[in-house]
């Protein structure tokens, strides 16, 4: 239940970074909060994955490898 639960926080905040607005204010604020919500979504979706690799100290390495994959791809996709 709470990966579900983590997994729907996490889409709803890559989808809100896709907002449109003729602003180009708006635009730049929209753009960064799109690279800090992919970064963040990267990161957890990365770390619930990394989480059912290994065994012991293992998933400790795993999850943590997961987490800095995970950010450093989101953030590699949502700030193009």
């Amino acid at each position: 239940m709470k990966r579900q639960t983590i997994g729907i926080v996490a889409a709803a905040a890559l989808l809100a970074g896709c907002q449109a607005s003729p602003d180009p204010q708006v635009q730049a604020r929209n753009h960064e909060f799109g690279c800090i919500a992919g970064t963040v979504g990267g990161a957890i979706v990365g770390g619930l994955i990394g989480s059912t690799i290994g065994g012991g100290a293992g998933t400790v390495l795993a999850e943590a490898a997961g987490i800095g994959g995970g950010g450093y791809l989101g953030n590699r996709l949502a700030c193009r």
